[in-house]
């Protein structure tokens, strides 16, 4: 009997009717005669209130208190679908995260798994158990409850089947596997049938919202195939999974975008060694991430600075930019929120030239002006105007012919 790790997102629970359609899923994936190990999500919506509800007390609740809150709406789910599991005359049993001992660091908020427990889940299994997992949460060394981060239910689920060496782990959530972009923008955006963990990887860092990115970098370490549909339908999902050869006769396999960007540039820099360390090290310190980084050519001395974070950390990062600029004596500071990143990704990239030219002169036919560019052998992301990014996004995956039917059936 194998193992099968499904996780159902907050609108594949987000109501008692949703829950019951998942407890029927599961219930027919265990007359398959699989070992089922379920993962949730809180209903949706549930977070978002928890969440208000602890800056409703707070403007500034205390970081363990608030993973209290937060990381209640899952014992919910666990406990219904349990309920409806046993309606059916199914064995079920929910389990928090403390309770499993998915143990983590202590970063409340964003923690990271160090490990995970496994002889109780393998013991429960071997009863007979379908077993039903608190996902986003987990317990650090002193039995604090920590969260993963929103999106975390997703690393829970594909970390637990690193543990378990599951055969699967599927990911079930309100679309119908990973498309070549958001079909919201393309109407003829096509569904992927495979793809692989660095292209899911970047396109997740990229802004597709598909998967959470820690979970396909567990998934990438371990090898674990990850099949993403949805719960709605029972269509055919998309696979990630290793690398192989027909990934590479694709030269870009999707188009992704984020508008959730700010843009800091800081002029006249001293040129010298330590100064940009000087410069990024408060951010770090704030935990504030830093994307895209342009240094222009040294004039006399000095050079200009231009670099991206998110959306969110914008105005705390200014203020700690504004006061290092003083420190180094650097000139001013300037920054600009109304902008997007527009990226392709694609395996076949490393195989294929004229990739980006054919990227620049579809930028160029269509008046948008490019900002900043950065490159990886998979990956070419353009910061542009927030005003161009559903016209970049299209002509993009009409330049690259993604929609084709063939494009469709070799991925």
């Amino acid at each position: 009997m194998g193992f099968i790790v499904q996780k159902y997102g907050g609108t594949s629970v987000g109501t008692i009717e949703r829950i019951k359609n998942v407890a029927r899923r599961v219930a027919r994936t265990r007359s398959e005669g699989h070992g089922v190990v379920v993962v949730l999500s809180a209903m949706a919506g549930e977070t978002d209130r928890l969440i208000n509800l602890a800056h409703a007390v707070s403007e500034s609740p205390s970081a363990r208190e608030y993973d209290v809150v937060v990381s209640t709406g899952e014992q919910v789910t666990i406990g219904l679908l349990s309920i409806a599991l046993e309606d059916m005359g199914l064995r079920a049993k929910s389990l928090l995260g403390h309770q499993l001992r998915i143990v983590t660091d202590s970063r409340f908020g964003s923690a990271r798994i160090e490990r995970i427990d496994t002889a109780r889940i393998k013991d429960e299994l071997s009863k007979g158990f379908i077993l039903v997992v608190a996902g986003f949460q987990g317990v650090d060394k002193e039995g604090n409850i920590t969260t993963l981060g929103r999106g975390g239910s997703d690393t829970t689920a594909v970390a637990l089947a690193a543990a378990l060496g599951a055969d699967l782990c599927e990911i079930y959530t309100d679309v119908e596997g990973v498309y070549t972009t958001d079909p919201g923008i393309c109407a003829d955006a096509r569904k992927l049938k495979k793809i692989s963990y660095d292209e899911m990887l970047e396109m997740a860092s990229l802004g597709a919202k598909v998967l959470q990115t820690r979970s396909v970098e567990f998934a990438k370490k371990y090898a674990v195939p990850v099949m993403v549909k949805s719960s709605f339908t029972d269509a055919e999902g998309t696979l990630v999974c290793k690398e192989d050869a027909d990934m590479e006769k694709v030269m870009v396999s999707g188009v992704t975008y984020n508008k959730n960007e700010a843009k800091i540039s800081v002029l006249r820099v001293p040129d010298r060694p330590g100064v940009a360390a000087k410069l990024f090290r408060p951010l770090t310190e704030a935990g504030i991430n830093v994307d895209m980084i342009v240094q222009n050519i040294s004039h006399d001395a000095h050079t200009d600075l231009t670099f991206t974070v998110a959306r969110g950390d914008y105005k705390k990062a200014m203020a700690l930019v504004k006061g290092t600029a003083k420190d180094i004596a650097a000139g001013d500071v300037a920054g600009d929120t109304n902008i997007a990143k527009v990226s392709i990704v694609g395996a076949g990239m490393r195989s294929h030239a004229g990739v980006a030219s054919m990227m620049f002169d579809t930028f160029a036919r269509e008046g948008i002006n490019i900002q900043m560019i950065s490159t990886t052998e998979i990956k070419i992301s353009c910061v542009i105007d927030v005003k161009y990014t559903e016209l970049a996004v299209r002509v993009l995956h009409d330049a690259f012919a993604l929609g084709k039917e063939e494009v469709a059936e070799e991925r």
